[in-house]
């Protein structure tokens, strides 16, 4: 029995093999590119180590990926396994890996929150828990986590800015946008490379239309991701949307081709339909094109890769994206096989209490079907389609700037089928929302000078 970077005990074979855990904890707080380096490193050190069995699971489920399940089923049996004797923590973190390979991962959250009463420090758990409840839509959630071990915590312990980091995002995506600033710079100011907290940061100057601010903001932070993951990608799209605000779409497509969908990129081409990229490409083209925008032939690589996931319904929010592509395209026959296969997959199940099966048949199919009629020209039945889940677009997952894509969707359907009080109830929405009003957001500021 050793003890991690926290204080808190690990069963492991050697002091060695615990500080490469520490290591591989920190890079997926850090979002390191590096970070299945970490892991082979710690499994050579010590391949019997419960909790590296739990990461192994844990990462391989992050992907939402259906063809990597069998990777995380193995890990999870590993884990049980090799957990028998250790802790209750590495117990409880076993549990948790296996209700996610379950497919429940609400049940998940439920362990790392009692994992988190117990051991407040837990820095895996915390960021395990802020990121899925992210993708279950539930900011709320993120937010009275982070306020619960926020007191267990100082300045000394490692991972601080994580926690600070978190903090921001989950501020910001509950509204409390001075909060949000306040901790997202505070934590650059202690770890000027953390990508979270920039991020957080570039939420706020989004929602509160801080454009000039926000492109000045990535750009300073920029040279510090070099060593970073995809989240680095996603960073450009924000500053893409600043862009855009500002009319400046060729800046947009620079950025598109030599940022987050930088396709010459190691990591595009080691993971080219990795769900955070592909979302970041769909919904930019898509503004794109509402603004007259040609996008050349940028569809359809994303398109391939769409009718190449065809059944995968793992990541709710994706979806719409991956069909966004195909109705670009006009590829009718691949959209009609993804959603008979959305549909299979919604009710053939033997286990519909399940989340994705719920989401996928809830939210994500009537959506996901609104796309393709507004790709076909068949803009009211969109406006009918969505129109009953609009409230319930929070649980596919995504924060405020992502899901706007989806909003401003229904309103280029409302305006161009001629519905006044759909485009008008949509615009009422996303105003009791947004900071700003939507005569300064050029996704709005058309419609606002119509509904006036």
């Amino acid at each position: 029995m050793y003890q991690d970077v926290r204080g808190l005990d690990v069963t492991a074979a050697s002091e060695a093999a615990v500080r490469a855990c520490d290591h591989v904890i920190e890079g997926f707080t850090g979002y390191r590119a590096d970070l299945q380096q970490r892991m082979e490193a710690l499994f050579v050190l010590d391949p019997d180590c419960g909790m590296a069995h739990c990461l192994r699971g844990y990462f391989t489920l992050m992907s939402f990926k259906q063809a990597a399940l069998p990777v995380a089923r193995t890990a999870s049996e590993e884990a049980w396994r090799l957990t028998t004797h250790g802790t209750e923590r590495e117990r409880a973190h076993a549990a948790a890996l296996d209700a996610w390979v379950d497919g429940e991962p609400d049940r998940a959250v439920e362990v790392w929150d009692q994992i988190l009463a117990a051991h407040p420090r837990d820095l895996l758990a915390f960021r395990l828990a802020h990121f899925v409840n992210f993708w279950l839509g539930r900011p709320d959630a993120m937010l009275v986590s982070v306020l619960a071990v926020q007191p267990h915590w100082s300045d000394a312990d490692a991972g601080y800015p994580s926690l600070l980091a978190c903090r921001c995002f989950a501020h910001e995506e509950c509204g409390s946008y001075t909060e949000a600033e306040a901790a997202g710079r505070d934590a650059i100011r202690r770890d000027p490379g953390d990508p979270w907290a920039a991020h957080g940061v570039a939420h706020v100057l989004e929602m509160q239309g801080r454009r000039s601010e926000g492109i000045a903001w990535i750009e300073a932070l920029q040279p510090n991701w070099a060593d970073r993951n995809n989240l680095r990608h996603h960073l450009s799209w924000h500053a893409a949307l600043y862009h855009l605000e500002r009319g400046d779409t060729a800046g947009v497509l620079t950025l598109y081709d030599t940022g987050f969908r930088d396709l010459a990129s190691p990591l595009t081409q080691a993971m080219p339909d990795l769900y955070i990229d592909v979302q970041n490409a769909a919904s930019m083209l898509f503004r794109l094109g509402r603004h007259g925008v040609d996008v050349g032939n940028r569809w359809e690589e994303l398109a391939d890769k769409a009718e190449a996931r065809i059944g995968d319904c793992l990541s709710g929010f994706t979806l719409p994206h991956w069909m966004m592509a195909l109705a670009a395209t006009g590829r009718e026959a691949a959209a009609r096989r993804m959603l008979e296969a959305m549909r299979a997959f919604a009710h053939g199940s033997e286990n519909a209490e399940r989340w994705a099966v719920r989401l996928t048949a809830e939210v994500a199919l009537p959506v996901t079907e609104a796309v393709l009629a507004h790709g076909q020209g068949r803009h009211a039945a969109a406006v009918a389609l969505m129109r009953p889940v609009l409230g319930e677009m929070y649980r596919l997952g995504g924060s405020h700037a992502q899901q706007d894509v989806l909003e401003q969707l229904y309103l280029d359907a409302a305006l161009k089928a001629g519905l006044t009080e759909d485009a008008r109830m949509l615009m009422e929405r996303v105003a009791g929302r947004h900071t700003l009003p939507p005569s300064r957001r050029r996704g709005y500021a058309m419609a606002a000078g119509l509904l006036t």
